[in-house]
């Protein structure tokens, strides 16, 4: 069992790779804006979104289900996590998640993570009815996760996840599947030097279809409307690829400094350097400080070489309570990303750990 699920990884990973470099990543940033799906690109997860997602290399938990799928094979027993995101406050959008992970064998860790954003009641308009009037409709966007990792040794760890994509308004709807791939490498005497790969939503095109897409029409000369439906174009998913490192300044009482960078290629936008820190007091309190750069990122939203609403700066914390020496510990997470034009991206979580 063990050598056919090695096998299986590395033979995937080397399929997705060949795909990716041939296919995914040919792009460049002119290709901006032509994927779909984009909300797979959202970190619902307050405490790794708390430094910038920087921590590709080392994260851990549920929050490595969007991360690198990797870092769930550290898991003790089972990770419970719930999230709820304030995205670009004052727009009225919001995303909810939920996840948990469980170890089911000494080297295997499980899991399953419901993402759900949602944008509030937006008015119903027609060539009749611009300002709306004939009611309203409520856009929804959800992601499945399902993910299972595996510790091949005390260094390396490599994993999967497999989502399922689904989007609906009122009378379109469109579903797809996507897969992440990532691995975390460990070494170091006291285990603080990390490496990680990450992979991210390789899947085939989706395509939108319902009776949204079809309207009455009366043509010159007949007596009666016919019903025309318009063809809906394919899209595909926005890309990733991740390559990440990080360093571990342990200290004395259970203290730690970790230093992290993540190189985010983007096959639809422009890459990504990102750059982060967290400190751990007591293993307790936890403070966190990230920053995103990319082309145009320090330049006003008005300015045509800025195309991104996020403005590169991230913060977060986290408050940790062991309840017995048996590794139950509850954590409350909170995280800020500064935007553009809104009053930032404001996530607040809460974990269960065993």
């Amino acid at each position: 069992m063990k050598k056919l699920f090695k096998t299986i990884v590395i033979a995937s990973l080397t399929i997705i790779i060949g795909f990716t470099s041939t296919q995914a990543f040919a792009g460049n940033k002119d290709r901006a804006g032509q994927a779909g799906a984009n909300e797979l690109l959202v970190n619902p997860w307050a405490a790794s979104s708390g430094w910038g997602n920087a921590g590709m290399a080392c994260v851990k938990g549920v929050d490595a289900m969007w991360s690198n799928v990797a870092g769930i094979s550290f898991t003790n027993s089972m990770d419970i996590n719930f999230s709820y995101t304030n995205w670009l406050a004052g727009s009225g959008t919001s995303v909810v998640a939920f996840g948990f992970l469980t170890r089911v064998s000494e080297s295997v860790v499980a899991g399953l993570a419901v993402t759900s954003m949602s944008f509030g009641d937006i008015k119903k308009t027609d060539t009749e009815h611009p300002d709306g009037g004939i009611g309203t409709f409520s856009p929804s966007l959800m992601n499945i996760n399902l993910a299972v990792a595996k510790s091949f040794s005390n260094s390396i760890h490599g994993g999967f996840v497999l989502k399922i994509i689904s989007e609906s308004i009122a009378d379109m709807s469109g579903t797809g599947v996507a897969m992440d791939a990532g691995i975390q490498y460990v070494t170091g005497i006291t285990d603080n030097i990390h490496f990680g790969i990450a992979l991210k939503n390789i899947g085939p095109t989706m395509k939108y279809s319902g009776d949204g897409l079809a309207y009455s029409v009366l043509f010159d000369g007949m007596s009666s409307n016919i019903t025309v439906v318009q063809r809906a174009d394919e899209f595909e998913l926005p890309t990733q690829l991740n390559i990440a490192a990080a360093y571990d300044f342990n200290f004395e009482d259970a203290s730690r400094l970790t230093l992290a960078f993540n190189f985010n290629s983007n096959a639809f936008s422009k890459d990504q350097f990102i750059f982060g820190a967290e400190g751990s007091f007591r293993d307790i309190l936890m403070l966190r400080a990230g920053y995103t750069f990319e082309s145009g990122v320090t330049k006003n939203i008005e300015d045509a070489d800025c195309t991104n609403v996020n403005k590169g700066l991230s913060l977060g914390a986290t408050v940790q309570a062991p309840l017995n020496k048996k590794g139950l510990k509850v954590c409350v997470d909170y995280s800020y990303r500064n935007t553009a034009h809104w009053k930032g991206t404001h996530s607040v979580g809460a974990r269960i750990l065993f």
